[in-house]
């Protein structure tokens, strides 16, 4: 049996949040290449790996503000409006200020990071805090403490057998979309 060990998400690695490039400003967004995912892009999403969303903005976009590249297999989670929408990232890509994203360390496998967040999800909505809408701060999300494997070949192996569970429903969804199609 495989040694759990309880530690703070910032454990398993680098928490980013997001930003808006103004939107006054086309140039931040027409023509725009960077893959930019809000959590309304997730709204819908039915997957698991997200290459982008309904916009894209621009290298000017990306300066004019504190948005970040994100490398691929970042694990996305919105973190307001609402909390826990979860996606990883297929490419570089990045995202507003509604996520606080995991960049996974050398020691944490994404696919299982993706799964440990979408577990925690209620917890760490509980956690969320404001008058308005509910929010995850940066700095809760960092001390937010979960259990996982000491060992990334366990997590891997955890990752691989509910991956192949997903697998199945999202190959059985695509059949099934195709059947209503005239």
């Amino acid at each position: 049996m495989a040694e759990w060990i309880d530690c703070k998400i910032a454990d398993l690695g680098t928490v980013i949040g997001g930003a808006t490039p103004s939107t006054k400003k086309l140039e931040y967004y027409e023509n725009g290449s960077i893959a930019w995912i809000t959590p309304k892009d997730l709204s819908t999403f039915r997957g698991r790996y997200i290459r982008r969303g309904e916009r894209n903005i621009t290298e000017l976009g990306l300066k004019s503000c504190s948005t970040q590249l994100l490398p691929k297999n970042t694990v996305l989670f919105s973190s307001r409006a609402p909390i826990g929408y979860i996606a990883i990232a297929e490419n570089e890509l990045c995202t507003n200020q509604g996520f606080k994203s995991v960049i996974p360390n050398e020691n944490t496998d994404p696919l299982f990071l993706y799964y440990l967040l979408k577990y925690n999800k209620n917890k760490i909505e509980s956690m969320g805090s404001g008058t308005t809408f509910k929010e995850i701060s940066g700095n809760t999300m960092k001390n937010i403490v979960v259990s996982v494997p000491r060992d990334k070949k366990v997590q891997e192996q955890i990752s691989l057998m509910l991956g192949a569970i997903d697998n199945k429903i999202e190959s059985n969804e695509k059949i099934n979309n195709n059947l209503f199609v005239v």
